[in-house]
């Protein structure tokens, strides 16, 4: 799965957490920035307290595609630390009034503008910019942004991670087309690689599935260890090495990041996400040029 990538475009200034004077003037989503956001849920607070899960509860890459089954996997929240120095990473997130076709309109909506990126997560997000769309504005949400590049960079934690992430059809992640109906279910699927290093580092997933009063999203992260590969044309040799030798050895802490990281995300945008929809679908318009 080494596609290409386009360069990274850079933003020509250093990026910050939160927003500056003026970052937000004459847009119409100002109102729904919020610094302030929800402590961690419980049940994800008692997986961390539980520390890295025995792998063999962990959902195979190869079998992803059973997200859209029904029910629920051994893992649906915590970490795992494989023998190769992978990780395996799952989070549940409950979404009420959001339904799957919003979420696929996040991923595209939010993509383009910093300023929308930080709304998703304002105490991690500093940059957001977009490659290889999105697509027609008249084509089904889901479309607009498969395909594309999402440059981002966030903290995990401490730590600063300069990210491009290419959106990719969920068949090729193993799920059935047909098992997808937007408006009963989606499965977000990336590629995750760094932005400014020709190198992938694994694979994310965000299958969202309707339930009574809404949805819930279940979260996986593939990362590290075999994961690890080169992009496009580049080879494994001097530095490229060295910095792939890095990421295939993340560890515990890494993982228990990520999984505070998604949490806190997910849960902060499913606050705001329906009346962001709602507002922008009854004037569509409002984001053209």
């Amino acid at each position: 799965m080494a596609d290409a990538v386009e360069p990274r475009a850079d933003p020509g200034r250093r990026p910050h957490i939160g927003m500056q004077a003026g970052e937000l003037d004459g847009k119409w989503y100002a109102k729904y920035w919020n610094p302030v956001m929800a402590p961690l849920p419980e049940h994800v607070r008692e997986a961390l307290a539980l520390g890295p899960q025995a792998p063999l509860l962990c959902l195979d890459f190869d079998a992803a595609g059973t997200l859209s089954d029904t029910g629920y996997h051994d893992l649906e929240n915590g970490y795992s630390l494989c023998d190769d120095g992978s990780l395996h990473i799952a989070t549940l997130t409950g979404m009420p009034g959001v339904s799957p076709d919003m979420l696929d309109w996040w991923f595209w909506w939010h993509a383009t503008e910093t300023q929308r990126y930080k709304l998703w997560y304002p105490r991690a997000h500093v940059y957001a910019a977009w490659s290889g769309g999105p697509a027609d504005r008249s084509a089904l949400y889901r479309e607009r942004y498969i395909g594309g590049t999402s440059f981002v960079d966030e903290y995990v934690g401490s730590a600063l991670g300069e990210l491009a992430i290419r959106f990719v059809r969920p068949s090729r992640f193993g799920f059935s087309e047909d098992s997808l109906d937007p408006d009963e279910a989606t499965a977000v699927c990336g590629v995750v690689g760094l932005s400014r290093v020709p190198l992938d580092w694994g694979y994310l997933i965000h299958h969202v599935r309707r339930v009574k009063g809404g949805s819930e999203m279940r979260s996986r992260f593939w990362m590290g260890g075999k994961y690890v590969a080169p992009r496009g044309a580049a080879s494994l040799t001097g530095e490229l090495e060295t910095a792939a030798d890095g990421l295939r050895k993340s560890g515990a802490e890494q993982a228990r990041a990520m999984v505070v990281h998604c949490s806190q995300e997910m849960n902060h945008l499913a606050a705001f996400l329906p009346d962001l929809f709602d507002e922008f679908t009854r004037d569509e318009g409002r984001d053209q040029p």
